[in-house]
């Protein structure tokens, strides 16, 4: 792991316990983030520590930088046609270049860097070259983001300071330790990664890309949305194969990373229908993260006034 970029002022900066946050990488099942934060500052409860694992990374990246409600708003209004619409086709290094997507993203939301941010923020990556984790904490934040999300066989790795990137997910899926790193005494987790998922699109998605699609475009879009679905037999296709071969890695790194430096309290949002590609679903996995919040309240609040949070106070 490459840590030379873990800031000096990784400490505490109030009276009580510093709380840290880990948001998982699951592509479209990480819209529940959304829901986790947004329940959490309803309760009073400000992390001032955020970690984040390629779409764990986007989330925070737009929470720490003070633009969640205007995302939120964005999120919910996307269609299965919105989408593909930001997808720029490549086919180089990945289907998706990815750049269309960011590039939307810098101009429609402030992107600050890392330093100037009230939170400590990371993002996790990987080096395509040695496999090493990397911890991105300084510079624009949409571009650490950035880093973090390059899904192996979906999205194109990014040239990163002169390294090429790939998903952090591929080394640490849910990201405790670099909050503990950043000087976080109790961690809140977000795993996405318990409930395995098999399919890239589901059927009904293909079914509405293809009708809404222009009609001079028609063939493009079958191509595209056949490419991520699997066939009316159910033989799974190219993707939902590659869908499938990273969840089962990204579930066993989880066990093994948490086992050995498990957060005080890990919330598990319960979305085993989403496919990969669900990105247009984010009303159902926003309210699941509220929901799961809500939840977990009582041990939410005993672990912040606990002995523990007295001790390291």
């Amino acid at each position: 792991m490459s840590n030379d970029s873990v800031p000096a002022n990784a400490t505490r900066e109030n009276n009580g316990p510093t709380i840290g946050l880990a948001l998982g990488s699951g592509s479209a099942r990480g819209w529940a983030h959304i829901g986790v934060i947004l329940e959490l500052e309803a309760m009073g409860i400000h992390p001032q520590v955020v970690a984040g694992t390629s779409i764990g990374a986007l989330v925070g990246a737009v929470y720490v930088s003070g633009q969640l409600e205007a995302f939120t708003e964005w999120a919910k209004k996307l269609e299965v046609k919105d989408i593909f619409g930001l997808m720029d086709i490549s086919f180089s290094g990945g289907v998706v270049k990815g750049e269309k997507l960011f590039g939307f993203f810098r101009e429609s939301h402030a992107n600050p860097d890392i330093e100037s941010l009230d939170k400590k923020f990371a993002t996790i990556a990987t080096e395509m070259k040695t496999g090493r984790e990397v911890w991105l904490t300084k510079g624009p934040v949409l571009r650490a983001a950035r880093a973090s999300c390059a899904l192996p066989g979906l999205v194109s790795p990014v040239r990163y300071e002169d390294r090429w990137m790939l998903d952090g997910g591929l080394v640490n899926p849910v990201p405790v330790s670099a909050c503990r790193a950043l000087g976080a005494d109790i961690i809140i987790a977000v795993n996405l990664n318990t409930q395995l998922v098999g399919a890239h699109m589901s059927k009904a998605s293909r079914l509405q890309v293809e009708e809404k699609a222009p009609k001079e475009d028609k063939g493009l879009w079958q191509r595209l949305t056949g490419y991520f679905a699997s066939d009316e037999n159910g033989e799974p296709g190219v993707f939902d194969v590659i869908a499938a071969s990273i969840n089962i890695m990204q579930d066993r790194i989880t066990r093994s990373r948490m086992a050995g430096d498990p957060a005080e309290i890990t919330l598990v949002p319960m979305l085993e229908d989403f496919a990969l590609m669900d990105f247009h679903r984010a009303d159902e996995a926003i309210e699941e993260g509220r929901r799961l919040v809500r939840e977990s309240a009582g041990l939410i609040r005993s672990w912040l006034g606990s002995p523990l949070a007295e001790r390291v106070s």
